[in-house]
């Protein structure tokens, strides 16, 4: 089984390649194409992981829809049969990972949720007692649930850059004051339910990132939303602080790259059939978990 590494939609302007995403301009909408392309300490890694792009579509697709009531999100649609005849054209491949999406202009900051003590959060927490500016309890351990979520924004990162956690003082002279603290208003309402519900299938979401824009003068959320991605999805049952927790996301490759000594730098190491089949199976779990259905199942029922 082979993954989609990078899509190739004649008669579509592409505008972008991302770590994940190729961007096509549509007129007066966009086509964003999720590959199968899987990054890790913002290098994109030499191998795909099969069905990946699929999986981060029928998520995003799923939580744009639960969430809709809280703030309007830039979807307009999954299906083929909407889709320009371009994409269309395209083939199979292009099947359950095309989004249709309405052009926004994002916001220049990432807001973050974080509900568990883990990962950059947890360093910072180690070396200032502190996350983004939030001063939390003294002798918290690692993985431990914060006694509430907490917005913690961050630049975004240019080519070749790092994304670098800010204080909401410091994303509000990016956004402004009004812009920053309704961002955080609703990451937060979001959070709250996203995790309710995860957690009523077994799954603690402990942080996850989220990206904003502006349509026509409205705030609405953009790109992905709670996929294994951009959050940190960790099985409950087997939920313990005080240590790592296992994952359904992209910290199994994470691992694997830490355990042979990866510099954080490209080129990237090929991942070997193990971890790919691994990383694969957690991506797939994931969507089982949080949406009750398998990925064959929305793609023959239609991601919408």
């Amino acid at each position: 089984m082979q993954g989609l590494e990078r899509s190739n939609i004649k008669g579509l302007e592409l505008l972008n390649r991302g770590k994940v995403r190729d961007i096509y301009d549509a007129g007066d909408h966009l086509v964003i194409v999720a590959t199968d392309r899987i990054s890790a300490f913002d290098v994109v890694l030499p191998d795909p992981i099969p069905d990946k792009g699929r999986v981060l579509t029928a998520l995003s697709a799923f939580w744009f829809a639960h969430t809709a009531d809280i703030c309007p999100n830039h979807l307009i649609s999954t299906r083929m049969e909407d889709m320009p005849p371009e994409v269309q054209r395209a083939g199979e491949e292009m099947k359950g990972r095309v989004m249709l999406v309405r052009k926004a202009q994002p916001l220049p900051i990432e807001a973050i949720v974080r509900g568990y003590i883990t990962g950059s959060g947890w360093k910072d927490y180690l070396a200032t007692g502190q996350i983004c500016g939030h001063k939390l309890p003294e002798g918290l351990k690692e993985s431990q649930q914060l006694p509430e979520p907490i917005f913690t924004p961050s630049t975004k990162a240019g080519p070749g850059e790092h994304d670098r956690n800010i204080t909401v003082d410091e994303a509000a002279e990016l956004v402004g004051e009004d812009v920053a603290r309704r961002v955080e208003e609703i990451s937060l309402a979001i959070y709250s339910r996203a995790s309710e519900m995860a957690r009523e299938n077994g799954i603690i979401i402990a942080d996850t990132k989220l990206e904003f824009g502006w349509i026509d003068g409205e705030l609405v959320v953009i790109d992905e939303l709670l996929t294994p991605d951009s959050s940190r999805f960790w099985p409950a049952d087997d939920y313990a602080p005080g240590r790592a927790q296992k994952s359904f996301d992209k910290q199994f490759v994470r691992d694997w790259l830490t355990s042979i000594g990866f510099n954080k730098r490209p080129p990237a190491p090929r991942l070997p059939q193990d971890v790919i089949e691994g990383t694969r199976a957690r991506y797939l779990e994931a969507l089982q978990r949080l949406t009750g259905k398998g990925l064959e199942e929305w793609l023959n029922g239609g991601i919408n």
